[in-house]
């Protein structure tokens, strides 16, 4: 990003507790799994040289960048959702999450050896941090409030998979090298977001057929009616083996055979990605 559009600013989880519509388990996601909120970029006319876009269903007048730093991912989506209610701004959300794990050093003392022995730990443990940090993107298509104009609409939340920074896959790697701020679209706000929403998509398909690729607006809609409708079968799979477990055995051939079809379902759909 320029350098203009850098505002890195720390987002309290107070001001979400205080001023978005929270039930309890948002606030307990938030108060578990949350380290730290930073709102890092600020996407703007008077700080960069793209349009504002706004009809009758949506306004893109900046874009919101945050980076949320995760103890547990098992939320992720959850946080997504609460964080994108309370920001009125299209938001990209950056999820990092840190694998901590505990480095052995020595016990400080007075000497120099060991003065520069429990640096040298110290420094061991964030390159450890680092080469076992996650990445997640999250985005959400929002809409006006057609009741309340001061309000919006979550139509779709998207959630990219979780890549690892020191083992990214080739897809994983395609992923990032098309997220060059100077390689999105800039038209406009609107068509800026979709951009990375596109990509995002691109990568999910990916987790499944492991091809990674952009495809065109046309394309694209189709790609995610497919990975709907891959989800839903994935779904019906789970719900059959749960049934396979309290069937007769006569039932569990059936099951079975059902299983085998809708596998095939999943094959030929990764294929068509």
């Amino acid at each position: 990003m320029p350098n203009g559009c850098v505002l890195n600013k720390t987002l309290f989880k107070k001001m979400f507790q205080e001023h978005a519509d929270l039930d309890a388990k948002d606030k307990k996601a938030l108060k578990d799994d949350v380290d730290k909120i930073r709102w890092l970029y600020t996407l703007k006319p008077s700080t960069i040289n793209i349009a504002p876009y706004s009809d009758d269903l949506r306004d893109y007048g900046e874009l919101a960048f945050l980076v949320v730093e995760l103890s547990s991912a098992k939320n992720a989506e959850r946080l997504g959702q609460l964080i994108n209610r309370a920001i009125p701004y299209p938001t990209v959300i950056f999820f990092v999450l840190s694998e901590r794990k505990a480095v052995e050093s020595s016990t400080p003392s007075a000497t120099e050896e060991n003065d520069e022995s429990d640096v040298t730990g110290r420094e061991c443990e964030q390159e450890n941090e680092n080469a076992n940090e996650q990445l997640a993107l999250c985005l959400a298509d929002k809409r006006t409030n057609k009741a309340d104009k001061e309000k919006w609409v979550i139509e779709q939340l998207m959630t990219s998979p979780w890549l690892k920074l020191s083992d990214v896959t080739d897809s994983g790697q395609e992923f990032l090298n098309s997220l060059t701020f100077n390689g999105l679209p800039h038209s406009n706000f609107w068509q800026f977001y979709q951009a990375i929403i596109a990509r995002v998509q691109a990568l999910q398909c990916a987790e499944i057929s492991g091809r990674f690729h952009l495809a065109s607006a046309e394309v694209t809609q189709q790609q995610a009616d497919q990975l709907n409708r891959y989800r839903s079968i994935e779904n019906d799979i789970k719900k059959l083996r749960t049934q396979i477990k309290q069937a007769e055995f006569s039932q569990q051939v059936v099951l079975n055979t059902q299983i085998k079809q809708q596998e095939q379902r999943l094959k030929q759909i990764a294929e068509a990605l």
